[in-house]
C-alpha cells in the first residue's frame, strides 16, 4: 500500500518537474490577465442584465 502511494507521488512530481520549464513566465501573466479581464466582463454584463430585467418587470 505505501509502496503504490510513493508511486504515485513520485510519477506526479516527475511530470510536472518535466513540464515546468516548458510553461514560460510570459503565458502565466497572460493567462492571469485574461482571467481578469474575463471575469471583470462577465460581472458588468451580469449586473447590466439584470438591470435591465428590473426595468422590464416593472411595466
Amino acid at each position: 500500500m505505501r509502496t503504490d502511494l510513493h508511486l504515485k507521488v513520485g510519477t506526479a512530481s516527475g511530470t510536472l518537474l518535466s513540464v515546468s520549464p516548458v510553461i514560460f513566465t510570459q503565458d502565466i501573466v497572460k493567462t492571469i490577465i485574461l482571467a481578469v479581464v474575463g471575469a471583470t466582463v462577465s460581472f458588468i454584463v451580469s449586473l447590466l442584465l439584470k438591470k435591465i430585467t428590473k426595468r422590464k418587470r416593472k411595466f
